[in-house]
């Protein structure tokens, strides 16, 4: 019998109490030394605990398939709502993931807003190519967030075991270097691993960080195309580009580099560096010409963009009815309430907005009338075969 009675050394023998007290202490410490807090999925150490047991039992002729998960754009939906509705988010799509994956697979949270799958007794890549599509079905469909409706979508790496790595380390690396191509691909889409991808990564990450090193060295230009107005032939202003002149690879096209800056939030400083020097530069200019700057989405969503265009103009002189902001639609696409009481802020200012690429990407009409844009630029696709019409 437990008793709790004093010892004649003055200890105590511990109660029935104390005993399960500290064992239920024991197991919230065990629990939250192998899950995830705000989740409670399996966190790191129990995923690669999982995982080698995987490889210990893997038997000739089977194979299992790992799926790394990325959340696309998860940073714009912290800095935009708030980390409450990020980890409201997170928590959302652990659910999903849960429910969608089934009991036979394991999902884990390995940090921030990467998520993890090892999916057992794949017999092809049939299989994973079915789940994924259930992944994806799923992970899209709108969230309830503190009030807030939030949709969001994923980049997937997959590498198969034991065809894409025979051992940890290795379906791990790959793993993650398909995810990163699927990220490089235009994200919202999956990736199963080649091995060429790891050059592709390694040339990346080493742009990356020239990019990095250009723009702390202010080694980026802006240069001017003329727009010509066909009625009196003149000149009525002028789109600033911006240009990369690397030191060893000459120039480098926005094409390449523009992407790495958005995927690294470096876009943020290198477009406000550009909208300042073209507003200082088109200052100089007479005064019936404008200038046009483009805006990245990634730009638009960081919350304090706004307050960047009017210091632009402060700094500068340039009256903001100069100055054209071109936006694609993918700047509407998220979120796009937010989107266009940022676009009403602009237009208060008097700066006047333009739709570039229209005809591209999702190409809504519904844009047209949320928001009266001065100008829509429409894409060459829509008019190339307009003589044969």
């Amino acid at each position: 019998e437990i008793t709790n009675e004093p010892l004649a050394d003055g200890g105590w023998v511990a109660t029935h109490e104390d005993i399960t007290e500290r064992r239920r202490a024991e197991a919230r410490i065990t629990h939250l030394a192998h899950y995830d807090a705000l989740t409670d999925l399996p966190n790191r150490t129990l995923f690669h605990d999982r995982l080698k047991g995987e490889f210990a039992t893997l038997a000739a002729g089977e194979q299992f398939a790992v799926l790394y998960l990325d959340i696309d754009e998860f940073k714009s939906v912290n800095d935009s709502l708030g980390h409450q509705i990020g980890d409201e988010l997170l928590k959302s799509v652990a659910v999903t993931l849960r429910r969608c994956t089934g009991s036979s697979n394991f999902v884990a949270r390995l940090g921030g807003d990467e998520f993890a799958i090892i999916q057992t007794a794949v017999n092809s890549v049939a299989d994973v190519t079915e789940l994924v599509a259930r992944v994806f079905d799923a992970i899209r469909q709108p969230y309830e967030c503190l009030g807030h409706q939030v949709t969001t979508d994923a980049s997937i790496g997959i590498a198969l075991a034991p065809q894409h790595g025979a051992d940890f380390d290795q379906i791990l690396k790959n793993a993650d270097l398909a995810m990163y191509a699927a990220k490089a691909a235009g994200r919202r889409t999956h990736r199963f691993f080649e091995p060429e991808m790891d050059a592709r990564v390694k040339a990346r990450r080493s742009l990356e960080m020239d990019l990095r090193q250009a723009i702390s060295d202010g080694g980026f230009e802006v240069q001017y195309q003329p727009c010509v107005n066909l009625r009196d032939n003149r000149i009525s202003g002028c789109e600033a580009l911006v240009r990369w002149r690397h030191p060893e690879r000459g120039v480098i096209s926005p094409a390449e580099f523009i992407p790495i800056a958005e995927d690294t939030g470096l876009i943020n400083h290198l477009g406000e560096w550009v909208l300042t020097t073209a507003c200082v530069e088109a200052a100089t200019w007479p005064d019936e010409i404008s200038i046009a700057v483009n805006v990245s989405p990634v730009q638009f969503r960081s919350g304090t963009f706004a307050l960047k265009v009017l210091a632009a103009l402060a700094a500068s002189g340039l009256p903001a009815s100069r100055l054209e902001l071109e936006i694609t639609e993918a700047v509407l696409i998220r979120d796009d309430e937010a989107a266009l009481a940022i676009l009403h802020q602009l237009r208060a200012i008097g700066v006047r907005i333009a739709l570039d690429d229209f005809g591209t990407g999702y190409s809504s009409l519904s844009y047209l009338h949320k928001f009266p844009f001065d100008k829509i630029k429409i894409d060459r696709c829509f008019i190339n075969d307009i003589a044969d019409a």
